[in-house]
This record gives C-alpha cells, structure tokens and sequence, in this order.
C-alpha cells in the first residue's frame, strides 16, 4: 500500500448525526455517509445515528461500522428522527414530543457505550445540538478532542429559547474546530463564539451517480408531462417556501398551459400545500409524488427540465445550509433557480451557473422559468456550466481531502499528547 493511502495510526474516530440512510435506497440525505466511506480505508471509523422500525441495529458498509441505537419502544413508533428531521416533526407529532426525553438519554447512553467499548479517542459531531452538548461532556469525562460541523438547522433552532444560544457557545467553544456547509452559516457561527477556529467545507456530491445520463424519458410518460417539467424536492417545511412556488404556477400556465410541476418530500406543511393547490385549481399541473429513493432522485433531476429551490428565511430565523438536492440537480445538469437566502449562494452564481430570485417572491419565479423556457440557448448554457462548477468545487473526493488535513492533524496530536486510546490495538 503506497504511503498516502496507509491509515492513520492513532486516530479512532466517533461520528454522530442524527441524519443517516437507514436501508439500500433510502431517501434519507447520504451525505454523512458518503464523506465517511470515501475515508473508511484511511480513518478507523464508528458512526452512532438514531434506529429507526425496520433498520439494522449494526451493520458495515463500504467500511464504514454503523451503530444505531433505539430510543423508543415498541421501535416501530420510533418517530422522532427521519422523514422529515427532528425539528419538522417536533412542531408536527405530539408523539415525537413525547419520544424527546428518551431520545436524549439513549443517545447519551450510546455514546458513553461506544467511546468505551471501542475506545475512542475522536469524535467527529455533525449538528451543534443536541448531540454536540452530549459531546462536550464525554470530551471533558474522557479527555477527547471532537469537531463540530454545523448543517444550518442546529444554529438557527430555538434562538427565542433562553439559554440555548449559551449553550452553543459552550459547545462551539470548547470543540477543536467547527466547519460549516456555508460562508453564510460561518458568519453566525462567528456571533455565537468569536474564539472557536472555523472553516467552511461544502457538502459534496457524487458526481459519477448523479450525471445528465440519468435522464429517463419513460419518466415523462409515467407522469403525463407534455409540457415544461419543473421540479421542486426538499421537506414541506416553511423554509422550503413551496407556497410561493405553486403561486408562481398560473403566471407560468398562461404562457406554458402544458406545464407540470412535480413536488418530492413529506414533512409537515404537506396537507396545507395541498390545499393550496386544490384551491387554485391546478390538481391537474402540480403533482405530489412523495419521497424519492436515491436512485429514483437521480432520474427526476436528470429528466427535469427546471429545478427550482424557492427557500425562504423562516419566522424563527432558519433558512438552508447548503441543500443537497441543489447540487444533485447542477451535477445532473439541469438548469437552477433558487432564492438568494443562507448558503445557496456558495453553490448558484447568478447568470453564470443558474438563476437568483428574491425570497418569498411569486414572480420572479415565474419571470425566471419563463425566461429559461423561452431561451433554450441561455438554458443550456447554465446547465453546462453548473456541472463544471459541481466538478470543480463539490465532489466528494476534493471535499474529503479537506476532512482528510483535519483528521491527519488530529492523529498527530493524538501520537504527540498519548492520549488514551491512542493505539490502534
């Protein structure tokens, strides 16, 4: 094995999310998993994420040994985590509220089980909370470093809240360092701890599964679509701004009567989006078609003629990170329009590599699809142009090298201080 691809030698590494595929297939965002196998042969690696009905309480993946602990039982009630994120389901099931103190404590529990059981001496927390406070206290019981990475929700969630903007200064502070998916995103996480070391790496995608020959023209015919196919994925969440996109659509049917705007996702504005589109009487234009696999994800994108990403800021402050689908869309190279909110504007560049519109704007999202409609031209040229950005910025080879400095420079502080658990036995 030559020296670059050795494994480091000391370094026994932790990872926590609470987002995590459950089973081949599943639409759960992959991209905690897909930075942890592109390292597995480099970085000794145990990842700790929530079970869920119908999951594998353990199992190894490409390398990567997955650990998923229960919180509830019967565990097919388990419905804090997936299927739309802690924090959507939290406003929407009294029955997640009800799991939340369970979760908290098995997750803890978990977490001291695996640190001594497999003796870890790093820890790699995705999310600030809640699992970086149950971080900060293994750190100071077992003396191990850990890195944050910030996802966007975790630093904008309950900012009303007394004590929890403290609380994430707390963990921020005593972590190592604390990367973040957006430019965006450093700067509030700056206002919550000056001191900590910051570093902004994107979300990768994967860029030989995701490609323009995906593309699946028995999916238009599956879905009736004659006209214009516009797409929208992501959570009914009220920072996904759907409503403003389905206002947009009879703007766009006067001039395209034929277009048809399929929507992927669930979550929990879901039953008001669909009344919405019942009451505009365009039950016949804008389909729901639930949640997508991976593989089915990655034809929609393909296939689609437009992606649009209507996200707003929400009333509490929340608004996106740097969405996964966005990027999915650019490397299938189909043409974007997003708001110019949080940190879609790290991956959209104006004119260049898709099209800006303001937040909560109706239409403008009209004027944009139309205008990519009627220049097919300039159209391409975004799509052409967005795959090159993706290939040159966001695949996950380039950014687990990026990780891959973090985690060398954590080995070698392990061999220098000797902590413990610092052999690889």
């Amino acid at each position: 094995m030559p020296e670059s691809n050795k494994p480091l030698k000391h370094l026994r590494m932790l990872v926590l999310a609470t987002t995590y595929p459950r089973w081949e297939n599943d639409s759960t965002p992959h991209f905690v998993f897909d930075l942890n196998r592109q390292l597995a042969q480099k970085v000794e690696t145990w990842v700790l994420v929530p079970h869920s009905g119908g999951a594998k309480y353990f199992e190894e993946k490409d390398g990567v040994r997955i650990i998923r602990f229960p919180y509830f039982f019967p565990t097919k009630l388990q419905c804090l985590c997936y299927d739309g994120g802690i924090l959507p389901n939290l406003k929407s099931s009294w029955l997640a509220r009800l799991q939340l103190p369970f979760f908290l404590i098995f997750q803890f529990l978990a977490i001291l089980k695996a640190v001594r059981k497999y003796k870890i001496n790093f820890i790699h927390c995705n999310w600030i909370i809640p699992q970086g406070f149950f971080t900060l206290i293994i750190s100071k019981l077992f003396n191990i470093p850990y890195l944050l990475t910030a996802l966007g929700a975790d630093v904008f969630a309950f900012r009303g809240l007394p004590g929890f903007r403290k609380l994430k200064s707390w963990v921020l502070k005593h972590s190592s360092l604390c990367t973040a998916n957006s430019h965006d995103l450093i700067e509030q996480l700056k206002l919550l701890s000056p001191t900590t070391p910051l570093q902004y790496i994107p979300v990768g995608v994967d860029e030989k599964f995701f490609t323009e020959n995906n593309y699946d023209p028995q999916l238009k015919v599956d879905l009736n679509i004659t006209g214009p196919f516009l797409l929208g994925v992501g959570r009914f969440a009220e920072k996904k701004g759907f409503k403003y996109l389905i206002d947009a659509m009879p703007a766009i049917l006067k001039s395209f009567p034929e277009t048809k705007l399929v929507l992927i996702g669930y979550g929990p504005k879901e039953s008001e989006l669909k009344s919405q589109v019942k009451s505009l009487g365009l039950g016949q234009n804008i389909l729901f078609v639930g949640g997508k696999s991976r593989s089915d994800l990655s034809r929609y994108y393909a296939t689609a003629d437009i992606f649009i990403g209507p996200s707003i800021v929400a009333a509490g402050g929340d608004t996106e990170g740097q969405p996964a689908a966005f990027i999915e869309t650019m490397a299938s190279k189909t043409a974007i329009i997003a708001s110019d909110v949080g940190g879609i504007k790290d991956v959209v560049m104006q004119g260049k590599t898709g099209l800006m519109i303001q937040q909560k704007n109706s239409q403008q999202i009209s004027d944009a699809v139309l205008s990519l409609c009627n220049d097919k031209e300039f159209k391409q040229l975004l799509e052409k142009n967005g795959r090159q950005h993706i290939m040159e910025r966001f695949c996950w080879q380039a950014i687990a090298k990026k990780y891959l400095g973090i985690y060398e420079r954590m080995d070698q502080d392990l061999e220098s201080t000797n902590r413990p658990g610092s052999s690889a036995d």
